[in-house]
């Protein structure tokens, strides 16, 4: 492997989990710092492939939950970060409804996996069935709406790299 690559690899790799320790540290970048660090690697995954995209997600996510003041953005990004990287792979079904329903079915099975296990953790899923079905579907469905608002960021940021920061990075 040459040596750009492999620094821009690290130095992204680098910033994305920075990004991560700031969502632990600022109020309301639990949500935000996840989505940013996903876009910071889209780099890495463009230039160099899906295997060392993973490699980069595998690093960040370690030193997210090692490094991170907030357990939640670290988690949040373990259970959402390796989305761009299935991407590519949803784009390219050949029905958009399809497409849809394949992204719907990400978000939820990682949403519920995410949260199911932060309350079996804590201990706090005796006080879920007291709660309205109703309240819970909507924040499902508003966290897919979320998801698929930052899919189709992620799909711009992708076509701005090729279009014009390719250049200046990978000379």
């Amino acid at each position: 492997m040459r040596a750009r690559p492999l620094a821009l690899c690290g130095v992204l790799s680098a910033l994305a989990a920075a990004l991560l320790c700031l969502g632990g540290i600022l109020p309301g970048m639990a949500f935000c710092a996840p989505i940013l660090a996903m876009a910071v690697l889209l780099p890495v995954l463009e230039e160099l492939g899906p295997k060392a995209a993973g490699t980069a997600y595998a690093a960040v996510s370690i030193l997210a939950l090692l490094l991170s003041p907030g357990r939640e953005t670290a988690f949040i990004y373990l259970f959402f970060g390796w989305y761009p990287i299935l991407r590519p792979k949803i784009a390219a079904l050949p029905s958009r409804i399809l497409r849809l329903l394949a992204r719907l079915a990400v978000c939820s099975a990682s949403a519920l996996l995410l949260y199911g296990l932060a309350l079996r953790l804590t201990g706090l899923t005796e006080d879920l069935p007291a709660c309205a079905w109703y309240f819970n579907a909507a924040l499902l469905a508003a966290g897919n709406v979320v998801f698929l608002l930052t899919d189709a960021t992620l799909a711009r940021l992708t076509r701005v790299w090729h279009w014009k920061l390719k250049k200046h990075f990978c000379r």
